[in-house]
């Protein structure tokens, strides 16, 4: 099940609110009927223990044991073989991280630690990259090992980075273990983040898992944040992937001109970013209605003025996982950067899939970053901003190529036609054609893809704060507004067949 599904939108979703909310309350039993009370000390006592005996609302537990029930739901609709397997993830590493809490010995917590980190990364390394690993023995002469295809659980490199990061820092002693397990795997199945991020760190929701609230205020902030998630991927993403798949087909590449392969490889750059930070958006809006603040995934990372830039406003949860549990325990910058980059910038291409083009995705990256380290930032005149911009442009579309094609000869043959090699010339009149029949979409994706939307989040603000007039008529216009979205992306789901989400496949 994906978020841009009918039925995620109208009956899974909007059935797991109507039961999250619901006003249940738990009832104390009475004792035997009391007679009528005689004084008026005997009515006080009695309206005391009327207090204490009527019907208090339901705790927590009620609204975590929806999220939970919803959350197993959500992933079996997709994986219900492997259900069975992240409940024994959850349950080994709450096992694991309070058997670390409770022990004194150093030595017994690395020893538990490495547990925790062989039965995480071994399903991971098992599921996702044994097929991987026996075609790199065949290589050897000789050797011919049978290839298995093993179905891969969905979202796997997500929720066993998420768990790994609550073991880890209760061995840091970071947060303490939390001793109820439902809680343990409310924080691991949560299904607004569960298949595709954001990675959520347990110390960020801890207090959230144990108790929250929410009001109005929160709920219609969480419904726009998810509005705008789902147009971002109905409305920009599927077309931008449905365009670009047509250009950047191998097949067709005995017919593709020049300006075909940059159309095609710019609409896969938004069709990626929109796809992805659509998730995310929707993820942490779903968390607001119901009182988790998840962190930020993206921010406009298109308007970076380096590689560097970049990757902090790209997929931050990522990033933030491979500094603070691998490059800074390696040295960081302190000891052998070289060295932690290229380790870090290897696994980076293998986490997001068994094949060498994602490995050669996360070297071109490392290349760049090195490259930005060690000469760009010791230069005493840096390079214009603009310039610094294209660059960084250049850069991030030309490795996208490395991320669509797991066959590196079509990456390569797509290199060709992008610097020139095209026997069909610059443009064809189908390329054209297809260019001024978008022309406006292309120019409101580009558009999306800067700050925008903060500008005129900023400006709405300011206008409401110029008296109740004023207020009446932001509300109004950001109720029609999200009903426009939701109306718009409603139609086009209905009415197309292509929605794949990009990073349901890592």
């Amino acid at each position: 099940m994906v978020f841009s599904s009918l039925i995620f939108l109208y009956l899974f979703f909007p059935l797991c609110m109507l039961l999250y909310f619901l006003p249940v309350h738990k009832l104390r039993r009475r004792g035997k009927k009391e007679p009528p009370p005689r004084t008026v000390q005997e009515m006080k006592e009695r309206n005391e223990r009327q207090k204490d005996d009527a019907p208090t609302p339901v705790s927590i537990n009620w609204r975590n044991g929806v999220l939970i029930v919803f959350s197993l739901l959500f992933y079996a609709w997709g994986e219900p073989a492997y259900v069975l397997l992240m409940l024994v993830t959850a349950f080994i590493d709450y096992i694991l991280a309070m058997q670390i809490e409770k022990t004194d010995k150093a030595k017994a917590k690395r020893v538990l630690m490495a547990l925790a980190a062989v039965s995480n990364l071994g399903f991971l390394v098992f599921f996702k990259y044994t097929g991987f690993l026996a075609e790199i023995v065949n290589l050897i002469p000789g050797v011919k090992l049978p290839v298995p295809h093993i179905v891969m659980p969905i979202g796997i490199s997500f929720y066993t980075f998420q768990i790994l990061s609550y073991v880890f820092d209760v061995y840091r002693g970071d947060v303490k273990a939390q001793r109820s397990f439902p809680k343990v795997l409310l924080f691991l199945t949560l299904f607004h983040q569960l298949v595709a991020g954001p990675i959520v760190r347990y110390d960020h929701v801890a207090m959230e898992i144990e108790q929250r609230s929410t009001n109005p205020k929160q709920i219609w902030a969480g419904i726009q944040r998810f509005a705008a998630g789902l147009a971002k991927k109905a409305l920009l993403a599927n077309t931008c992937g449905g365009l670009a798949d047509q250009l950047l087909d191998p097949a067709q590449f005995a017919s593709l001109p020049v300006l075909g392969a940059w159309l095609g490889l710019v609409l896969f750059a938004m069709q990626i970013y929109f796809d992805f930070s659509a998730y995310s958006d929707m993820a942490i809006g779903m968390g607001e209605m119901v009182g988790f603040h998840y962190h930020e995934n993206f921010d406009y990372p298109y308007i970076s003025k380096s590689v560097t830039e970049f990757w902090r406003r790209w997929h931050m949860s990522l990033g933030t996982f491979f500094r603070d549990y691998l490059y800074i325990p390696l040295g960081g910058n302190r000891h052998m950067q070289l060295r932690n980059l290229l380790i870090v910038w290897g696994l980076t291409g293998l986490w997001h899939g068994a094949s060498w083009n994602f490995i050669i995705w996360g070297l071109y990256y490392f290349l760049f970053i090195a490259f930005e380290k060690y000469v760009l930032a010791r230069l005493k005149r840096k390079p214009p901003a603009a310039i610094m911009h294209v660059y960084t442009l250049l850069a991030v579309l030309l490795g996208w190529v490395f991320f669509y094609y797991t066959n590196i000869m079509d990456g390569f043959a797509l290199f060709a036609k992008l610097f020139g090699k095209a026997s069909a010339g610059l443009t064809t009149p189908d390329v054209t054609l297809a260019l001024q029949n978008n022309v406006f979409f292309l120019v409101a994706a580009l558009v999306a893809c800067m700050p925008v939307t903060k500008l005129l989040k900023k400006w709405a603000e300011r206008l409401a704060a110029r008296g109740k007039g004023a207020s009446r008529a932001v509300f109004a216009l950001q109720y029609a507004l999200v009903f426009a979205l939701l109306l718009l992306s409603t139609i086009q789901l209905a009415g197309n067949s292509f929605n794949p989400f990009i990073y349901y496949r890592f």
